[in-house]
């Protein structure tokens, strides 16, 4: 019997053979948001006959068992597990990988990119105080409030130890196969997608997903960054590669990347306008602009978003007006602790 872990049945527990030897293994997520995160185990890559998988999931109980159950029925076990390739380091792709180093000597790889965000979520002890500031200084100190008080930082410096191996811009060679790291900065500063150019498959991670918009700089990083502008910028990138299925960590398989990134960036465009429309001829702080636009698909108004929602809207409503600031379409001002946009034209 399989079980549902959300309501889509991309997310349904077993295995879903791509193609010969590519297999898509959604395992559970613990938060009642994302139920489901795809990894992918790719069979037949390495001299030894071991798999290479890409993404590692959550680090928690019924992800391995779901693990386990998907390469049995693929007449594995989890020591054929060789090679971990992480797409960024958010916890739901990479703390599985590093316990699954722990328990089978396989090797993690991780993009270059995410190396300064690993070292400051180390230092500061969890990424939390990050998504706090960024919310203060938008104005949103309820908003920080009410996260800090709902959502405690479960910080344990064994999910977060550093990767074996930092990629960059490169192809792996597996035996006769290759796969092209491409690094896709914006809903990380230093994620990865992965390209197999010869069987027209690309694994994206979280920068390209069928269904939903991903998240854009949610990390343990400084302030002051420009991650739209990056993910807008990886978004154009990826059409100046080949057309490819696309295996996103986040719903079912697709038939065309370069479709899906089309429709990404005009959802952007909508926002960017829709951003500046909510500027008026005032001066306002984010959380004054993320308040009068309406979110999801289905147009839900902020106040009906949970606080981890409201943050994410928070948090993505700077990353559109730091846009359009770039775009000289407003301007900045940090004042008193907050930065206060004002629209220029």
């Amino acid at each position: 019997m399989t079980k549902r872990f959300d309501q889509g049945p991309w997310a349904t527990s077993g295995v879903q053979t791509v193609q010969p030897g590519v297999h898509r293994v959604p395992l559970p997520l613990p938060n009642d948001g994302l139920h489901a995160v795809n990894v992918y185990l790719l069979e037949d890559l390495t001299d030894d006959g071991g798999l290479v998988m890409i993404d590692g999931g959550w680090a928690i109980p019924e992800a391995r068992k779901a693990l386990e159950e998907a390469l049995s029925a693929i007449g594995r076990d989890l020591g054929d597990i060789r090679n971990i390739l992480v797409t960024h380091v958010h916890r739901d792709h990479y703390t599985q990988a590093v316990e699954l180093r722990r328990l089978l000597g396989a090797r993690v790889h991780l993009g270059a990119g995410e190396r300064p965000g690993l070292e400051l979520l180390n230092k500061l002890g969890g990424g939390l105080a990050c998504a706090l500031t960024i919310l203060r200084q938008a104005g949103a100190d309820e908003v920080a409030d009410h996260v800090e008080a709902t959502y405690p930082d479960q910080y344990d410096p064994r999910d977060w130890e550093e990767p074996d191996r930092w990629l960059e811009a490169e192809t792996l060679r597996f035996g006769d196969s290759e796969l092209k790291v491409i690094p896709t900065p914006g809903h990380t500063q230093g994620h990865v997608v992965f390209l197999d150019e010869r069987r027209g498959l690309l694994f994206s991670g979280d920068h390209v997903l069928p269904r939903i918009t991903p998240s854009i700089g949610f990390e343990a990083a400084e302030p002051g960054g420009r991650p739209l502008a990056a993910y807008l910028d990886s978004l154009h990138l990826m059409a100046r590669h080949a057309d490819a299925r696309l295996l996103p960590a986040h719903g079912p398989v697709a038939d065309s990347t370069h479709t899906r990134v089309a429709e990404l960036l005009a959802h952007h465009d909508d926002r960017l306008h829709r951003t500046l429309v909510a500027l008026k001829d005032g001066t306002y702080d984010a959380y004054a602009v993320a308040r009068r636009l309406a979110w999801t698909r289905r147009e839900v108004p902020f106040a009906d978003l949970n606080p981890l929602n409201q943050m994410l809207a928070v948090n993505e409503t700077v990353a559109h007006l730091d846009v359009l600031v770039l775009r000289g379409d407003a301007a900045v001002a940090f004042v008193d602790g907050v930065n206060q946009y004002t629209r220029l034209r």
